[in-house]
């Protein structure tokens, strides 16, 4: 931190007696951004790394299912689409979340200010409403460690506002048999309260085999303002996604046929169906007079049921009437009679608030509040298989091998503030404290067979930030910044012991992160530019440490190190046309040397992983360009280019998935259809043309998999044609 206060000071100085930075160039799109800052403002003026995806961007990048089809614009972020709806989108910033195999890990995520992370930092963002969002924002660098526990970046969706009565239907037609229905209302009510409502209904049938997925979500939103001084806004969605997992391919599988499905997922017919429903509110007051600007309190609420049919053989899962009439004590008993089943089965009840003030102390704005999050899950674990010999069905649910009760709690205080030195500087400094509780009841029958996988965790961290923004020159500003970041180890990766016994992995420590960032932000009348540098050093790295009888148990793998430089520009040459450029390049190595697995069964590790190697699920750098070019009457025309350089999929570094680059073209169109349906009615239409060389990629990775099945096929080329007619 002493090296940070250095940098900060160095740049301090370098703006000395600089004029003030320019407006906002023309033509610049408006973008406002409010994630990190204490109060709202352009993302040029934001004192830090940040990127915003605008509703004509998302609109245009497919058909607003997955986040994946449009965070490539953003740099230091991979958000790989795994093509497989029975798996959650892998998301990693800056290399947080690499590691994660299930869930995204390391990033917080909300919509609409209600959080969809859970307290021990896992989360989902499946249910994003991104046909009715107005903006995606993404947070990178130290100032997201404001937002508590494994806030290694911050992901947050807001919706568009009503700004009058309107009706949209839109049908996506796509490759690989992908059918969407979306309808959507917004009207206001009154002149205080307005109201929108959407549903879409998608199935698509895959190109691998037994990837098909249905996929049907519903939101509400209800906002009213009462005066320009107090406004209530209230959201609930449902979703509900079942859907076939094609599982992920090993290396001579893929190199034989990438489009292939491994035989195991049609022999346990492995999928998974997820169900949730969520509310939540917000309430705001502002103050027009006093220290106090404006109260904020919010709540929600919701549920989450998954049920999943993995591909575990049923000698690895023994059979529990066998173990408990064979296994005699004092013997250590099969790893197989401690197996948690083929089958996971949880119901989520989760609930929070927060509350928050903003004061305005002269040249110093200032927030604080307080958050409290709860969690609790309900998990049983059953076989896969039912009989045995000839008669044996596999891919159904069996016996009862594992009933527990998981629950998680956070409790966080935090404070920001922003003091005006200057005309042209920034000063930014912020602090968060919380306390992350974990715990397991074992409900299944404890004995010397099964054990008692009861066990508590808390852990206490502060994080804190500084930062400093200069305007340097008309048009050019500087940031800095610096901060400690925290991650507590999930429910999942504290359930087991590396050593086989009972009760918590109580040796598994949190990971501590210590991020410096240094940035310039330029903006010319036809051109914008953001630049951002960074370091992170962790210290007790989470990792795997052995795969055993179906348990994975973790440990700390000592220190790590990220450096990266993001890139991200946009020029418009002429009226007509734009380009979009982001660029990411990121070097992230273990510092220390570890022992891991080197496959399954696994009851130690004993394969070194040397210092230096390459953490796994990262990749040295990735990009995104586009060219597009608008007609007044024949739309718009555009080219993109992804590329990805290799992506490491294991520790030891003898696995990654080989570098690609892809091509796509779309062309978008909005013209009247009053001749169709009357006047004031448009019709939007958009044809995607995606891999338009049909290369043959893996997209994801599945990190450290057990079996060696890393990868995850990119799709081949692939077609999509929407209309969506949208109403007066």
């Amino acid at each position: 931190m002493a090296q940070a206060a250095a940098l900060l000071a160095l740049l301090a100085l370098s703006g000395a007696g600089l004029a003030p930075a320019q407006t906002a160039p023309v033509g610049e799109p408006a973008q406002v951004v409010i994630t990190g800052s204490v109060v709202e403002r352009a993302l040029a003026d934001a004192p830090f790394a940040i990127g915003a995806v605008g509703r004509e961007d998302l609109r245009a990048a497919g058909p607003m299912v997955q986040l994946s089809e449009s965070l490539a614009r953003v740099p230091g972020l991979v958000a790989a689409n795994r093509w497989n709806y029975a798996q959650d989108l892998q998301i990693s910033s800056r290399g947080f979340g690499a590691r994660a195999g299930f869930g995204v890990r390391g990033l917080r995520l909300y919509s609409d200010g209600i959080p969809a992370s859970g307290p021990d930092g896992q989360g989902q963002v499946s249910h994003f409403d991104l046909a009715g969002a107005e903006r995606v924002e993404v947070l990178r660098g130290p100032f997201s460690v404001l937002y508590g526990n494994s806030s290694g970046g911050v992901i947050s969706l807001f919706s568009a506002p009503v700004r009058g009565t309107r009706v949209e239907g839109a049908v996506d037609a796509g490759s690989f048999g992908l059918r969407q229905v979306r309808m959507q209302g917004e009207t206001h009510l009154t002149p205080s309260l307005d109201l929108r409502a959407g549903a879409a209904a998608l199935e698509a049938e895959g190109f691998r085999p037994h990837s098909e997925a249905e996929r049907r979500l519903a939101n509400l939103r209800l906002a009213w303002r009462a005066t320009a001084l107090d406004s209530l806004l209230v959201t609930v969605n449902h979703l509900d996604q079942p859907a076939q997992d094609p599982l992920g391919l090993t290396r001579e599988q893929f190199d034989t046929d990438p489009l292939q499905t491994t035989p195991q997922a049609t022999q346990f017919d492995t999928r998974k169906t997820t169900g949730q429903t969520q509310f939540g509110a917000r309430w705001q007051h502002r103050y027009e007079t006093g220290a106090l600007r404006e109260v904020q309190l919010a709540a929600y609420a919701g549920r989450r049921d998954v049920v999943q049919y993995l591909a575990i053989a049923p000698a690895t899962q023994g059979s529990a009437a066998v173990c408990a009439q064979t296994y005699v004590p004092p013997a250590t008993p099969p790893a197989n009679c401690r197996h948690g089943g083929g089958v996971i089965d949880f119901s989520r009840d989760f609930h929070g608030a927060e509350a928050r003030w903003r004061l305005a102390l002269g040249p110093v704005d200032v927030v604080a509040g307080v958050a409290a999050d709860r969690q609790r899950d309900d998990r049983k674990g059953h076989e896969n298989y039912v009989g045995t010999g000839p008669s044996q069905q596999l891919g159904v649910l069996g016996a009862l091998r594992r009933d527990e009760v998981n629950r998680a709690a956070s409790d966080d205080v935090f404070a920001q503030a922003e003091w005006s030195l200057a005309p042209a500087w920034l000063l930014g400094a912020g602090v968060r404290s919380g306390r992350v509780t974990l715990m397991t009841t074992d409900l299944y029958p404890t004995n010397a067979v099964n054990g008692d996988d009861s066990g508590r965790r808390r852990v206490s961290y502060t994080s804190p930030v500084l930062g400093l923004r200069i305007d340097a020159a008309p048009g050019l500003k500087l940031h800095a910044s610096a901060a400690r970041g925290f991650e507590s180890p999930t429910l999942g990766e504290l359930a087991y012991r590396a050593d086989g016994g009972g009760g918590f992995n109580t040796g598994l420590l949190p990971q501590r992160s210590e991020q410096i960032e240094l940035g310039a932000k330029w903006r010319a009348e036809t051109l914008q530019v953001d630049v951002a540098f960074y370091e992170v050093r962790v210290a007790d790295e989470i990792g795997v440490a052995t795969n055993a009888g179906g348990r994975s148990a973790f440990q700390n793998v000592g220190r790590t190190t990220r450096r990266g430089l993001e890139i991200a520009a946009r020029w418009a040459p002429l009226p007509a046309w734009r380009t979009a450029v982001s660029a990411t390049a990121l070097d992230a190595r273990y510092r220390d040397t570890f022992l891991t697995c080197a496959g399954i069964p696994c009851a130690a590790p004993t394969v070194p992983v040397p210092a230096g190697n390459r953490i796994a699920g990262t990749q040295r750098g990735t990009a995104f360009a586009e060219a597009a070019r608008r007609d007044a009457g024949l739309g718009e025309f555009a080219a993109e280019i992804r590329h990805a350089r290799a992506l490491m999929a294991n520790d030891l570094n003898t696995e990654a998935a080989r570098p690609y680059t892809v091509l796509g073209l779309r062309w978008s169109h909005r013209a009247s259809a009053a001749g169709w349906l009357g006047g004031g009615w448009s019709a939007e239409w958009l044809l995607r043309v995606d891999n338009v060389f049909d290369q043959r990629f893996a997209g994801s990775v599945i990190v450290n998999e057990a079996n060696g099945r890393h990868y995850e096929t990119g799709a081949p080329r692939a077609v999509l044609v929407s209309l969506r007619l949208i109403g007066p």
